[in-house]
């Protein structure tokens, strides 16, 4: 089994319930079992300011998907959710977003998915909650830990503490 590491995030309505339940919708496939996650973090919206926070939270998961096979599952329960991908609003208002950040130390680049996420390394919002989970771990590409592609954020985008995740 592969080990993954996904970011979630919501900013409407009821932001951890939208965590938990697609915790629970990723889970509901045997070929993907939580092993870990972060706390949940409040946190400042990046790209357009204009909207809600963000609650955000980082999961370790095991799996049998191929990378495509997680992105379709992913993107199956972001539907299941009731997000709308209509390529209007980038960087806006959702119910959950969900974003493979790592599989295993694989390099992706394909057409839909790209691995690891291409801006992983420039958000506080994954950076933090993944700290608490692989604070060592050297990102494939950059061969920087996660600790130092932190330390070098230009302007971070704020990050509270919020609560823990219930699973």
């Amino acid at each position: 089994m592969s080990v993954v590491y996904i970011s979630l995030g919501s900013n409407m309505e009821d932001r951890v319930a939208y965590i938990q339940q697609a915790i629970k919708l990723l889970q509901s496939s045997r070929d993907f079992s939580l092993v870990r996650s972060s706390t949940l973090y409040e946190t400042e919206p990046w790209g357009n300011k204009d909207q809600p926070w963000f609650v955000n939270a980082v999961i370790e998961a095991k799996t049998k998907f191929s990378p495509v096979e997680l992105l379709h599952h992913c993107q199956e329960v972001e539907k299941n959710l009731g997000r709308v991908r209509d390529g209007v609003a980038r960087w806006g208002q959702r119910c959950i977003d969900i974003d493979i950040i790592f599989y295993d130390n694989e390099i992706i680049n394909l057409p839909e998915l790209i691995i690891p996420h291409k801006f992983m390394h420039k958000r506080a919002f994954v950076l933090v909650p993944i700290l608490e989970l692989i604070p060592l771990y050297k990102h494939p590409v950059f061969g920087k830990t996660m600790i130092s592609l932190h330390e070098e954020l230009q302007e971070p985008e704020d990050v509270f503490l919020y609560g823990t995740l219930r699973t």
